[in-house]
Formats: C-alpha cells, structure tokens, sequence
C-alpha cells in the first residue's frame, strides 16, 4: 500500500458522556450506596414473587444480587405484603445479603407506610408513582404522606412516572392548553410533557415539604425506543436530579433485549442516567435474573462498568463445522458467571479477565493474543491441533480428545495465578 499523503492526525477514541445529574445516596443501616454523579451506574431489577412469600422473596432478591443487581425492587400492594417486608429483609441479613430493597408503592402506599413503621423502615427506598397516589383533593394529600415517611426513617424516593399511569388531571391540563395554541403540539408531544412534567413537579414539591434533593431519582418510562430517547433528553435538560432508565413493558427474549440495549445504550452515551433495569418478560423457564444479565452487559459492552470476566468467541463459518468451540465458549462462559459471587471476593480484578475461544486459523491466533488467555481450535481441515496464548505469547499446544477440559484447568489455574496471591480461600 502506498503510503499517504493526507494527515487528519488521529481518530477520536469514543467514550460516554460525563453524566449529567448531581448525586444521591441510598442509606441501608450504616452502608450508603450513591446514585448519579461520579458513582457508578447501578444495575436495579424487581422480584416476580408474591412478597407475602417471604422466604421465596428473600431467595429470589438474593439470586438477583448475586447475578449483580445492586437494588432489588419488590411489591407492597397489600397490608400483608407489607407485614412481611421487615421479615424479607431480616432472612436476607441472615443469609449474608446486603442488597438494598426497593418498596414499590401504587394506590395505597400512603396507608401502608404509615400503619407499617416496621416496613417503611425496613426498606432502603420507596418508589411513587404520582399518577397512582390519588386523585383530586386527596392526590396532594398522600403523596405527602409518602414523602413525610421518607423523611421521618431517612429514606430516598424514587418519582416515577409511567405513560401507562399518567396523572389524568395533568394530562387534560396540558392538552387543553395545547388547543389553544396558535400551532398545537403533536398528541405524543403533549404525552411527553405530561411526563416530565408530572416528575418534575412531584420532586420540587417533595423538596418544599423538606426531602433532600439527595435523595430524589426521577423515572419517566415508556414503551417505546424513540420516545424514551425523546423524553429523557429533555428530563435531563431541565433538572439535575439523578435519573432512573429503563424501557417499560420492554417484551420477551431478543425484542425485549434489543429494545432496551437499544435505548438504553444512546442515553448512557450521552451522560444519561444514572441507575438501570431490563423489564424483560421470563420466556418460560428462565431465570428471572436474565434482565440482571442483560442489564449489566449493556454497561460491560460501552465500557462504563465491568460486572464479569469477558469471553470473545467467533459465531461460527463454514471454516469451523465442528461445534467445539461453540460448546467450549459457553461452557466457559457459564463458569465463569456461576464462580462469580465467590471469585468476586476470592479473587479481586478477575472480572476485568479477558478470554477468547475462536473457532479457526483465520482470527484465531490474533484474538487469542488479544485476551489475557485464549485458545485457537482447530477448523475444519485444520491439524488437530489449538494453541494456547497466555498474555499475549503463545503457552502451548493442546493435542487429542480432552482439549476442553485441559483448556478448563489453564484457564483456572491462570485465575488463582493472576488474582489469587496473597488473597485468603472462602
């Protein structure tokens, strides 16, 4: 190739935004876990159980945590449910489990939080919908009761607002306002003002009965990809409030995941946001934790957050018939996640772990070199033969029937090696 003559010196390297919002704690006993600023975006997700199971509950919001969530949300809609949130909360600090529990309240949550102190000191946040807590005389009325409990056991407040449950009232306000002028908005236009709107004034009057702007985080969820893009931009324009995204009702498997990836992944890039949850539907048999993993892939994927060791492997061509290598990626990559909630204090770092598994001689070779271990099978045609880097320099040659167990046991022995020292066993 000849060489040019043109110099537009060198490309830019891509990084999300400084995000936006000022921060805001979350207080569980004496441990704080800061929202928005320079701390970390959180990954949150929600129980699916009935929380009058407390024990199923607390089985689940411990599963949740320990595939990374770092609030758990969970339902208080009855004077039963709430009755057995300290419970949940007393069989997670039994069992070790530290995760903050989220109350969602909706019609009632007034009620519930002042007939039960022990719950509404039991959570770490509460979550209000100010299209749910009443209507006329009364809305002004309940909502502050909700925020007076906050401020009476210290808790934060998550404002969240959902075009599914816009406050009507506001909504016919707006839209009256909006025939009256010279150019009406477009309908969805008015939608999103209802929505900003309706979270906006909810914190300010949260502020004036005398709630730290600390401990205030505002959502406005809808459904749609373009919507949300739409809607968040402009939340974070006119406040600073630490901000909460998610795609509502997102759907099941690769809709609901592309969706929120999708959605999700602009507004990070642009500063956006400050804690997240997938809003997956199981399909059925799958672990409610897939929205946790999901989740915090999104953050792993732009570079903002490393929840877990990652492994490159190539999807497969007519140079690789076998499935070796197919079979190999995931087995490793399940272990590495099932090791998690034990390597995570065992083995300090080992989440920033690098490997690959590729398929053939074509990549092969120069991913392998890329990751801290990797590991080039044979393609179709090929030797029966996978060399095996290991920082960069090729280690050795795998030869025979067992090249997946062998290469099993480098990568484990390459863990305790590299993150291991000097750390004691759990």
């Amino acid at each position: 190739m000849k060489n040019s003559s043109l110099d537009f010196g060198p490309v830019a390297i891509a990084s999300p935004l400084p995000r936006r919002s000022r921060q805001a704690k979350v207080v569980w006993g004496s441990r704080v876990v800061t929202v928005g600023g320079d701390a970390p975006v959180r990954v949150q997700s929600m129980t699916n159980t009935d929380t009058v199971d407390a024990i199923g509950t607390a089985i689940q919001v411990k599963e949740l945590a320990q595939a990374g969530s770092e609030f758990v949300r969970i339902t208080v809609n009855t004077p039963e449910a709430a009755a057995a949130v300290p419970y949940i909360r007393e069989q997670l600090d039994r069992m070790g489990e530290s995760v903050p529990l989220v109350g969602d309240f909706h019609y009632n949550g007034h009620r519930l939080l002042t007939e039960f102190p022990d719950c509404a000191q039991a959570l770490s946040k509460y979550r209000i919908n100010p299209g749910n807590v009443g209507k006329g005389d009364k809305r002004d009325k309940q909502f502050g009761q909700m925020i007076e409990a906050a401020m009476r056991w210290d808790k934060a407040v998550r404002i969240g607002v959902n075009w599914g449950s816009l406050d009507q009232e506001l909504l016919a306000e707006l839209m009256d306002t909006n025939s009256r002028r010279s150019t009406p908005w477009e309908a969805r236009q008015v939608m999103y003002e209802a929505l900003i709107t309706s979270a906006i004034e909810s914190a300010r009057r949260a502020e004036a009965m005398g709630l730290g702007g600390d401990q205030i985080i505002l959502s406005c969820k809808v459904s749609g990809v373009q919507d949300l893009i739409s809607v968040y931009r402009e939340l974070a324009r006119r406040c600073d409030y630490a901000l909460h995204l998610g795609l509502t009702e997102a759907g099941m498997g690769t809709k609901g995941t592309v969706a929120s990836a999708a959605a999700l992944s602009v507004l990070l890039q642009e500063g956006i946001g400050d804690t997240i949850r997938v809003s997956l539907t199981p399909q059925p048999g799958e672990a409610r934790t897939q929205e946790v993993v999901v989740a915090s892939e999104i953050l792993q994927a732009l570079g903002m957050r490393v929840f877990v060791p990652s492994v490159t492997a190539c999807p497969g061509c007519g140079r690789t018939t076998s499935t070796t290598f197919q079979d190999l990626a995931k087995q490793i990559d399940d272990f590495l996640r099932a090791q998690m909630p034990v390597w995570r204090v065992r083995y300090p770092g080992v989440e920033t772990l690098r490997v690959a598994v590729m398929g053939c001689i074509v990549n092969g070779p120069g991913e392998s070199k890329h990751a801290d271990i990797g590991i080039s099978l044979p393609g179709t045609g090929e030797a029966p033969a996978a060399p095996v880097f290991i920082d960069g320099e090729k280690a050795m040659t795998l030869r025979g029937d067992d090249i997946a167990n062998e290469f099993h046991r480098i990568v484990e022995q390459y863990i305790e090696k590299r993150f291991g020292a000097g750390v004691p066993a759990v």
